[in-house]
């Protein structure tokens, strides 16, 4: 029955497309993002859906959809430059049938990374796109958020609907991404327009920020709880009242304490004792040899080269207590443990060259929002939406970078999405403020209407 519900739900949505060509591209948003293949028992697994919306939303894109005024964005390029190299090191890789496994989707994230800027032409289609984003990683989230209410979760036990935990999935990796779309579920609660900001919308975006920082919680992720303190600290920036926020936010922590399960506080607690934890342990460990290897492949190994390591640290614990205290030190010896963080990925992987790009398109996008948040800070009424947005999509791409700190998602699709979104909106006002230079005389402003998507 399942398996039925979900071809029925994706059948509509392509036909749908086939009238509003751009709801191909959301299409392939929710099949990236869910991955219904893998919730379903044998329908979707003998068909590549993911491959049928990508190639439905660039032809249709070709064929049918408007391309006046296109602009590509210095970030476009260096997205196909970091393409390009990832397929260099690829063919050169240190465990080459591994590599290409990777590469097998890296490139599809790449592609359409470039590509959907080339879509949001309009403000309907930038929020309908970052509307299907946040409501697909909701789909997962809010399963997340009630089973921690109810069970209190637990590392590595939180069931997010399926029993493989990669993508979105994996506890970590769902954390950050559940802490970065805060800022763009509160953008909704004020300036949506597909569903205007109402009594419903904003109680459901406000239950939405609630489920979002149960998801660190269910999952006793540390990454989520350093990204749910710095969106914390960045959204002080836009509150007015900034001694009543903080002082709500000191209550509510408080609050919050005690109802805390204790598998999650446990978990935090090993962050100032991370030489007795083996996680952590491993983790600096597996930087290390990164950094010493990358000293001699300047230029990376290929996808997947962390297959090759060998780590040799200690884990150092205390027995006993007060004066007969003693500290052990245990040596231990690991093979072929992942990064743990993207930057150190993206090193091993594609080298300095690759590192650079990569730093270079994030650093980038983080500048360029800070110039339209800047910009439109006291833009027109119709103009209003802009500057939260900016700042909405700026803050996302900060969080993301906090978490990929701890968490191999450098080449996590989610991302390259945001950052899509993020060159399509810079790109939609300079063709905006382009065409305003060269008309004497403004025509009255049309109403969004569903046109915008054909």
């Amino acid at each position: 029955m399942r398996d039925l519900v979900f071809v029925a739900f994706l059948g509509a949505f392509f036909l749908a497309g086939l009238r509003k060509p751009f709801i191909f591209i959301l299409a392939y948003i929710y099949i990236d993002i869910v991955s219904p293949q893998r919730l379903t028992y044998l329908l979707l697994n003998a068909m590549p859906i993911s491959l049928i919306a990508f190639c439905a939303a660039v032809l249709s894109w070709a064929l049918i959809d408007d391309k006046r005024d296109v602009r590509i964005a210095p970030r476009q390029i260096i997205i196909l430059l970091l393409l390009l190299y990832c397929g260099i090191t690829t063919r050169n890789a240190d465990f080459p049938l591994e590599a290409l496994d990777k590469w097998d989707w890296v490139w599809k994230a790449l592609v359409f990374a470039a590509f959907l800027p080339l879509t949001l032409r309009t403000r309907l289609r930038i929020e309908s796109l970052l509307l299907f984003m946040v409501l697909s990683a909701s789909s997962i989230i809010i399963v997340g958020g009630i089973k921690t209410v109810v069970s209190g979760g637990g590392y590595g036990s939180l069931n997010l609907m399926v029993s493989n935990n990669s993508g979105l999935y994996e506890g970590s990796i769902i954390s950050t991404v559940a802490v970065a779309i805060v800022p763009l579920v509160l953008w909704f609660s004020n300036h949506g327009t597909v569903f205007p900001p109402d009594w419903k919308v904003k109680l459901f975006c406000y239950a939405l920020v609630f489920a979002c920082c149960m998801i660190p919680v269910g999952t006793s992720a540390r990454t989520g709880l350093l990204c749910v303190v710095l969106a914390a600290v960045l959204m002080l920036r836009d509150v007015k009242r900034k001694m009543l926020y903080l002082g709500l936010i000191a209550a509510i922590g408080l609050v919050a304490v005690p109802f805390l399960p204790s598998a999650f506080v446990a978990r935090m607690g090993t962050i100032k004792t991370y030489k007795a934890d083996e996680s952590a342990s491993t983790r600096l460990a597996v930087w290390q040899w990164t950094w010493n290897y990358a000293k001699t492949h300047p230029f990376g190994g290929g996808f997947d080269m962390y297959r090759q390591d060998v780590l040799n640290y200690d884990l150092v614990t205390t027995e006993g207590s007060g004066n007969s205290l003693t500290i052990k030190h245990t040596p231990t010896t690991d093979r072929a443990r992942a990064y743990h963080s993207s930057y150190f990925e993206m090193l091993g992987e594609q080298g300095w060259p690759g590192i650079i790009l990569w730093g270079g398109l994030n650093i980038i996008g983080i500048i360029r929002m800070e110039m339209l948040r800047r910009r439109y800070r006291k833009a027109p009424p119709e103009e209003q939406w802009i500057a939260p947005l900016a700042g909405a999509l700026q803050s996302a791409l900060l969080i993301y970078l906090l978490g990929a700190s701890f968490v191999g998602i450098a080449f996590q699709p989610f991302i390259y999405q945001l950052i899509g979104a993020q060159i399509g909106l810079d790109t939609y006002l300079a063709r905006k403020r382009s065409e305003a230079a060269w008309r004497p005389f403004r025509k009255a402003k049309q109403p969004l209407s569903d046109a915008a998507l054909t």
